[in-house]
């Protein structure tokens, strides 16, 4: 057994494929990323003016998302960068990208184009990959709750798979027993290094739920014999990092895996333990335009914390998700109405809690930047004024922003929610059964921008579809 771990409708579509000839940060076509912003900016701003042009916003469309094509390019390129730098030549590296980020089947081809795989966590991220022609050996399973019938489809079609717990690794020996399967397998640990900011997104805490509790007694010696008894694990996983968890211990929680695996090939007398999966995590500045910390950083960091990760020993997997996307979306919605309420300006628009959940729900933990633009969008000027900027949903809560400073809004304006790519618009909360919106792609083009169709709006049809439609009188014939 053992997988590879080697490397829509369209407006004016960008057809363009292949890794990006350059590997430093930079992107093709104009305003190359660097780790500040400078180009993204820009970028951004012919962007939003010109999908109001176009008709993709408007009266009848209030609300859009958008991403940003060359800086997912250039976000891609300096992954590979980074691990370039810090891996021995030869090293098998897979950069899978964790499909939950952004479940978007063109992104996903996007990614699939620039040399990125996938991590999957369910069987419905699973088909999308699938459907974006990701390879299975480039594909990786990780999941607490993976039903018999997801194993067994994936080690029939060869997707690397990472046991979380005991029993699951039970049901995994009775599968191998039964089928020849391509799949790498490994066991998911946790280290137990601790958490960040953020509890909810705390994965390497002492009571997570997952992955094998590394340091609970008795843990550390099941691990080494369930490795021993069978020669079919080689691969090992976890991933310590997330928003809010700092590079330093992620970095720990990398290393204390990478000191297993160590053992366990002692303690087995052989190289079994063949490739190690270091998880993703790595957080986003969401305060400014800059891109920090970056890819860079973490691989040298992790380089100096357990130097023999990369002597080639090892092949890797990565699981970036967060960090890949977040600084390319935008989403952006057109004012509806203004008005003051105990003498604060407020500003209602159509974007809210069903496209920045988290935002709304948990705003000390997601605050969201605010960018606002005039009715033709283009960026608004003015003194600022402190407003709060307000969605559609029927609750009070229902906020993007509050007191925020921002030149005032009028009717017909338009906000940007910046920092949105990953974990936002995809993750669509139909509150008040709200319409998804629709999403676009974007690139340069000389002093236009090329839009390209990744999800087209919500009809009303589909809401009433998924709202039980065609059973209108199923209770009442009971």
């Amino acid at each position: 057994m053992g997988a590879d771990t080697g490397g829509a409708g369209d407006r004016t579509a960008d057809r363009e494929g292949g890794r990006p000839e350059r590997t430093d940060g930079s992107a093709p076509g104009p305003g190359p990323d660097t780790g500040t912003g400078t180009g993204r900016v820009p970028r951004r701003d012919h962007a939003v003016r010109a999908a109001v042009e176009q008709g993709l916003l408007g009266p009848d469309r209030p609300v859009v998302a958008l991403l940003d094509v060359t800086g997912i390019r250039a976000s891609a390129a300096a992954l590979h960068a980074a691990f370039e730098e810090v891996t021995a030549p030869g090293t098998p590296v897979l950069h899978a990208f964790a499909v939950k980020a952004t479940p978007l089947v063109p992104v996903l081809r996007l990614l699939h184009e620039q040399g990125v795989g996938a991590e999957v966590a369910s069987p419905g991220e699973l088909a999308l990959a699938a459907a974006a022609g990701i390879p299975p050996g480039r594909t990786v399973l990780d999941s607490p709750a993976k039903t018999p019938a997801e194993l067994r489809e994936a080690l029939a079609l060869g997707v690397a798979v990472n046991a979380d717990n005991p029993q699951e690794l039970d049901r995994i020996d009775a599968l191998v027993r039964s089928t020849d399967t391509a799949s790498s397998i490994g066991i998911r640990v946790n280290p137990q290094v601790g958490a960040g900011s953020i509890g909810a997104l705390s994965t390497a805490t002492a009571t997570s739920k997952f992955g094998v509790a590394l340091r609970d007694e008795g843990a550390r010696a099941w691990i080494v014999r369930a490795y021993a008894d069978r020669p079919w694990l080689t691969r090992l996983h976890a991933h310590t990092g997330s928003q809010g968890v700092p590079l330093p211990l992620m970095a720990r929680g990398v290393a204390e895996t990478y000191a297993l695996a160590e053992e366990i090939n002692r303690h087995v007398g052989r190289h079994q333990v063949d490739t190690l999966d270091i998880g993703g995590g790595l957080p986003v500045d969401f305060g400014s335009d800059a891109t920090a910390p970056t890819y860079a950083q973490y691989a040298r960091l992790l380089a100096r914390t357990a130097p023999g990760l990369f002597d080639g020993r090892y092949g890797l997997v990565t699981e970036f998700g967060r960090s890949l996307l977040a600084k390319h979306g935008t989403v952006l919605a057109r004012v509806e109405y203004t008005k003051s309420a105990g003498g604060r300006a407020v500003a209602v628009t159509h974007a809210g809690v069903q496209v920045a959940t988290r935002t709304v729900y948990a705003p000390g933990s997601w605050p969201l930047r605010i960018a606002a633009y005039d009715a033709e969008g283009r960026p608004k000027a003015g003194p600022d004024v402190v407003q709060d900027v307000a969605g559609p949903a029927c609750f009070a809560g229902d906020l993007l922003a509050e007191g925020r400073p921002l030149p005032l809004l009028e009717q017909g304006d338009h906000v940007a929610a910046l920092d949105t790519g990953a974990y936002y618009f995809a993750h669509h909360y139909a509150y008040n059964s709200l319409a998804r919106p629709g999403v676009y792609g974007f690139t340069p083009a000389g002093d236009t921008v090329r839009f390209a169709v990744v999800r087209e709006p919500q009809p009303l049809t589909e809401i009433v579809a998924e709202s039980g439609g065609a059973h209108a009188r199923s209770l009442t014939d009971l």
